[in-house]
């Protein structure tokens, strides 16, 4: 297909690319791997991920060995490649293999060799430690914190640290922080031995469910997925109004919630959509900003919500396809807002789309390509037919090789399905060691009980109003979700945040939707916005403006989740037909307003007072109370009516 002005030129292609590379290392750790050059070193890496790979989806079909053994294993294998993978800092050599970082490799083997060869033991133990016990458990923590400092960055590793400080030091802290106090000894055998801490629910999705649809992602992207949701999004929207900011969206939506890492979305996919939108005369914050924040968008869209659904789902002892079911609405109002606000920047712009003869036909996108949609109809199918994920994953897995040999343009070889088994494994690492970096912070507030200490402060500070409690538990899970991806950016939030939800009798599930949403949207609030700077980097503009972008194009995700709370109906399940359908309009609304709004348009320029007028209407339309939903939607109607005259008036002057 040949460039017309709009569409990257092969060159630009290259450059975008190359770009993109540099800008996911600067922002995504993971990114910034060794490329050894001892040919040796390089295939015994490789052995190691895709052995690794092929034991999971063994364990998938079979079913795992035992638990703490399963998840031990996981953690060591995965705490191995690191060290071999990942330097200690950013001058060391990207092309040897450090020799510490040797011993530090064979040390992380060693973690799940003790817990093999005396399980029994341990077991017997009943919990009190021997001096083995405690050695090889400070040994573990310590490789877990250094392993989250080098590939998933200080957030974690300091929050880690800071909760092991507060289990030692808290019985000299003031007031309900204080506890009796642990030892160190105390505290690091309880992260090793018990299913509590490193090795505690956040891994055992890990080991049972993340590491298996990543690499299910990794072989969509072999087969050229990616290559599918960019031309089918340009074949959907290319040419309407604005046209390539509804492709980024579509094309980051789709990407963001299979993927699992906000700022890989970005990069992926901005590398080919902020260009167009900016030659088709978007500016280069905005162009960043809705990549930003489409990519965002994906950690909460079904049916994968970048993993998150599933440690939900093991959280809250529900099925995972009734959190996928409840999470659809308010994802889809999510990208509605978005879109209304592109529609509405291009139309007050008068940016057009790209031109016909410049984008790919619908039907002969599928035809060429529409065939790898079945794994994942597959996916989805069997969820609701009640299989459990990790034969789900299986099973799709191997559709997958299976359905990408019916064309040339997607057949793997046995050379590509090693390469996707070890790049499932590489893509896994950053989200495996944060799960276990996690179960330390999760473990300390377990051990200490500072959860329900956390949830009685936001209780005293809301003061019995279940808004204002609202209102800072969103401060709260944006605070705690800053830098995080998104398995222990919702970890830490329902740890901490959602149980100040449950004194107002808040259904478990509405409340850890919501601390999740607002935890997943700190990817795009200054001043660590890691989402909205990746953006940034591609589209050569100001990282911090660029954020604040990406927070106004986000404004549906903070006020979706208000709605649901108040209005349980959005999530489907929740109510009946009649009441979802009501409650969905309404939001539609609530949505078009707060997006008009936000632009200062709808059919003509507003002023200051109709753009308050629309917001107080937004917000009324929030509320489960029929006096203020009519008069936010007579309010709106009334602007509406008042913007399209105004606009029918400018027409007659012009003509």
């Amino acid at each position: 297909m040949a460039a017309k002005g709009h569409l990257p030129n092969e060159q630009e292609i290259l450059e975008n690319e190359a770009k993109a590379q540099a800008i996911l290392e600067e922002y995504d750790k993971e990114a910034g791997y060794r490329l050894f050059q001892n040919k040796w070193l390089k295939l015994f890496v490789s052995v190691i991920a895709i052995a690794f790979a092929l034991y999971h989806l063994y364990t998938a079909y079979a079913g795992p060995i035992v638990t703490l053994k399963h998840r031990s294993l996981h953690v060591a294998i995965i705490l191995c490649l690191i060290f071999l993978l990942y330097p200690g800092w950013k001058k060391a050599s990207r092309k040897k293999l450090a020799f510490y970082d040797g011993i530090l490799a064979l040390l992380s083997v060693g973690t799940a060799g003790y817990i093999f060869l005396f399980y029994m033991e341990i077991v017997n133990r009943g919990g009190i430690p021997s001096a083995l016990d405690v050695l090889f458990a400070t040994i573990t923590c310590l490789l877990v914190l250094e392993a989250s400092r080098r590939i998933a960055g200080w957030e974690l590793t300091v929050m880690a640290l800071i909760s092991i400080a507060y289990a030692y030091w808290g019985a000299y802290l003031p007031g309900d922080f204080a506890h009796r106090g642990y030892t160190l000894s105390d505290i690091f055998n309880y992260m090793y031995v018990t299913t509590e801490g490193i090795f505690g629910d956040a891994i055992s999705v890990s080991a049972s469910f993340i590491i298996l649809f990543i690499i299910f992602g990794a072989f969509l992207s072999k087969s050229g997925m990616g290559t599918l949701f960019n031309d089918l999004s340009l074949a959907l929207a290319g040419s309407s109004k604005g046209g390539p900011a509804k492709v980024g969206v579509i094309a980051s939506a789709i990407h963001g919630s299979i993927n699992g890492s906000a700022v890989a979305s970005v990069v992926t996919t901005g590398s080919f959509t902020i260009p167009m939108m900016k030659r088709v005369g978007y500016k280069a914050e905005f162009a960043g900003a809705v990549e930003a924040t489409a990519a965002v968008g994906g950690q909460i869209l079904p049916p994968v919500m970048g993993a998150a659904a599933f440690i939900m789902a093991e959280t809250l002892g529900v099925s995972y396809i009734s959190i996928a079911t409840a999470a659809l609405i308010p994802a889809l109002m999510y990208y509605f807002g978005l879109l209304v606000q592109v529609h509405l920047r291009a139309d007050r712009d008068n940016l057009q789309g790209l031109q016909k003869d410049e984008i790919p036909r619908v039907k002969d996108v599928l035809l060429e390509r529409g065939h790898l949609l079945l794994p994942l109809i597959m996916l989805v199918v069997l969820l609701m037919l009640g299989y459990t994920p990790t034969i789900v994953a299986f099973y799709t897995i191997v559709a997958t090789i299976v359905v990408a040999a019916f064309r040339k343009s997607s057949r793997m070889g046995f050379r590509d399905i090693l390469q996707a088994l070890e790049n499932g494994v590489r893509d896994t690492l950053g989200v495996a060691v944060a799960c276990a970096a996690v179960g330390i912070t999760v473990g300390v507030f377990s051990l200490t009980g500072f959860g329900l200490k956390l949830a009685n402060i936001i209780l005293m500070m809301g003061q019995g109003s279940l808004f204002l409690t609202l209102f800072f538990t969103m401060v709260a899970s944006i605070i705690l979700g800053l830098g995080l991806p998104s398995i222990p950016c919702y970890i830490i939030t329902a740890t901490m945040a959602a149980p100040a939800l449950a004194a107002f009798g808040i259904d478990p599930l509405v409340s850890h939707l919501f601390v999740f949403y607002f935890g997943v949207i700190a990817n795009l609030t200054p001043p660590v916005a890691l989402a909205a700077f990746a953006g940034a980097g591609i589209a050569g503009s100001d990282p911090q403006r660029t954020g604040w972008i990406s927070c106004k194009l986000a404004l549906a995700g903070f006020i979706v989740p208000f709605i649901f709370v108040y209005k349980p109906a959005l999530l489907i399940g929740k109510a009946g037909l009649l009441e979802i359908v009501v409650v969905t309009l309404t939001t539609l609304l609530a949505v078009i307003a707060l997006a008009a709004a936000t632009e200062g348009f709808i059919f003509s320029r507003m002023n200051w007072a109709a753009r308050l007028l629309l917001v107080a209407a937004a917000i009324c339309l929030i509320f489960n109370e029929w006096l203020l939903i009519v008069a936010g939607m007579v309010t709106m109607c009334v602007i509406l009516v008042y913007q399209f005259m105004k606009k029918r008036s400018s027409l007659s002057i012009q003509v």
